[in-house]
């Protein structure tokens, strides 16, 4: 690549201006690299600094802009704003960050589990209507990242953070002063919406700044943030109903933790988005004012302007992924059956512990610790076993990447794990039966779901390098629509089967899902070269 310090003979191919004078290649119509096309060109699936967004743009257009003169690239493989070149400890603070912006949205999502009971007693609302404070924020889900994680391909992962946290911490004071019920359901969908961008976005930074061999480690612990937020919810809201603590406190909290999250966001969170490229294009505009020639650009520069265009871009990629990837609809399909029974528990807990085992809101929230101490053996068991695999696999594979489908190991284990867990616990929800059998199983659920997401997110991350953040959003998604709507026929479910058998079905349903990450492993290879998202090498 030419050293773009030093000012090259004009290309000949025609150019245009932007609106800083810049000369921006005609050649080719402001359109977007394909990844299919970018390994028929002969570069490597982890070379993601010259990628925007996947559109419909020819192969011949896109070896127009790596052969011209002025297009920015980074300045070598080890330049500096490359975030993939950041210091180890700096790449690790954003990923522990990362997890605890995610664990603030999954948190807020299940703590009002607590104080139901206060708002039915205050309000005079039905069982039914407080549950929609769960579901309807897990809606929220469902909206925000449609809008968030596209957006932060288009302008960069940190305003979109900045943007959303502001909102959420907004509508988080909204709730703690909601004057009636309805009022309170509103602002919690609308932080629903906002609190979902670090439960796409978060994942997709660390496809900015990990390489493959160690992008599983950092996923280790951001996998186990979505799952021991909803699982801590009850127990900080149940112990303070128990100390009759007012429910607008509980917001309050959470108002708190926002905000310090924001504060965070703030002063610590850089751009890590290479790909948009918001780093080049700052690298851009600074040659063309060291230089004094305005004909650098960066592909941020070549976008479409119409905005019929680009909102199709950008709102429409998920649902286009979603339905033309069958890969990404069968591993959507099964994240989302699992989300949606973790949120069901909200409403199975109190049925088997509360009324069974006549415990308080309190100790009813404990129930939900072993779901996170199995997460924890499950991310320890990635730590200690699979990623030692996963790194003989890159010797093994060297110098091409590992194919995604080594990635499903860990779902081979914890599918089957998964599905024992909810016939364990089902058929010892007795009253007659001690409490520590049915709250032991719970560990087994959370050491399988994590393995089950953790090797799915993964797979998403590697099959969808380029666009993981659409990829991602497309499953989050259709999983929250399933987390939302599990706990609203949870309690008519468990009543009029009983906790064994409305856990045996949901067992059975796991069961029939475990072919899935096999049927990948054979299949995938098949179906990524098909595919107009995903690399392959």
């Amino acid at each position: 690549m030419p050293n773009p310090i030093m000012p090259q003979p004009p290309s000949p191919i025609h150019s245009i201006r932007s609106t800083d004078n810049t000369v921006i290649p005609q050649s080719r119509q402001p359109g977007l690299v394909v990844p299919e096309q970018w390994n028929q060109s002969g570069r490597s699936a982890a070379d993601l600094g010259e990628v925007f967004m996947p559109d419909e743009e020819r192969q011949e257009d896109m070896r127009d802009d790596n052969h011209n003169n002025f297009f920015v690239h980074w300045d070598g493989t080890n330049d500096p704003e490359n975030p993939k070149n950041w210091g180890r400890w700096k790449r690790w603070y954003i990923t522990m960050f990362g997890g605890l912006l995610t664990l603030n949205a999954s948190f807020a999502s299940s703590a009002p589990a607590g104080i139901l009971g206060q708002l039915i007693e205050e309000w005079h609302i039905s069982t039914e209507v407080a549950t929609l404070l769960i579901a309807i924020f897990v809606v929220g889900y469902c909206v925000g990242p449609i809008f968030w994680a596209p957006l932060s391909e288009a302008v960069g992962r940190r305003p979109i953070f900045l943007i959303s946290f502001l909102l959420y911490t907004i509508f988080q004071v909204a709730c703690a002063v909601a004057p009636n019920p309805g009022a309170l359901i509103a602002f919690r969908f609308l932080g629903g919406m906002c609190a979902a961008c670090p439960l796409t976005n978060a994942g997709a930074i660390l496809a900015d700044m990990w390489d493959p061999d160690t992008r599983g480690k950092s996923m280790a612990f951001f996998t186990l943030a979505p799952f021991a937020g909803p699982a801590l919810g009850p127990i900080v809201s149940g112990y303070m109903a128990v100390a009759s603590v007012h429910w607008r406190w509980l917001f309050w909290v959470l108002t708190f933790f926002a905000g310090a999250c924001l504060i965070g966001i703030y002063f610590t969170l850089p751009e890590t988005f290479a790909c948009v490229p918001m780093i080049l294009t700052r690298k851009a505009r600074a040659l063309r004012k060291k230089t004094g020639d305005t004909r650098y650009f960066s592909a941020l520069e070549t976008m479409p302007s119409d905005p019929r265009r680009l909102a199709y871009l950008i709102l429409g990629r998920p649902f286009k992924m979603l339905i033309r990837e069958p890969m990404l609809l069968a591993i959507t399909m099964y994240m989302s059956f699992i989300f949606g029974c973790i949120y069901l528990l909200f409403e199975a807990f109190p049925i088997v512990f509360t009324i069974g085992h006549r415990m308080n809101e309190g100790a009813s929230g404990l129930m939900f610790l072993p779901l996170f101490l199995g997460g924890c053996v499950g991310v320890t068991s990635y730590l200690l076993v699979f990623n030692p695999r996963y790194e003989k696999y890159i010797a093994r594979f060297a110098p091409k990447v590992v194919p995604p489908e080594f990635r499903l190991e860990m779902a081979f284990v914890g599918a089957p794990v998964f599905a024992v867990g909810f016939f364990w616990f089902g058929w010892t929800s007795y009253p007659s039966i001690s409490f520590w059998s049915p709250m032991m199983a719970t560990s087994f659920l959370g050491f399988g779901v994590v393995l089950i997401f953790l090797s799915l997110f993964n797979y998403i991350v590697d099959a969808y390098l380029m666009v993981a953040a659409s990829a991602l959003a497309a499953a989050t998604i259709v999983r929250n629509l399933f987390g939302a709507a599990f706990p609203l026929f949870a309690t008519q479910m468990y009543d009029r089967l009983n906790p064994r058998w409305a856990s045996t079905l949901l067992g059975c349903l796991a069961l029939l899902m475990i072919p899935i990450p096999f049927a990948l492993r054979v299949w995938g290879p098949t179906l990524r070269k098909k595919s107009k998202y995903a690399p392959t090498d």
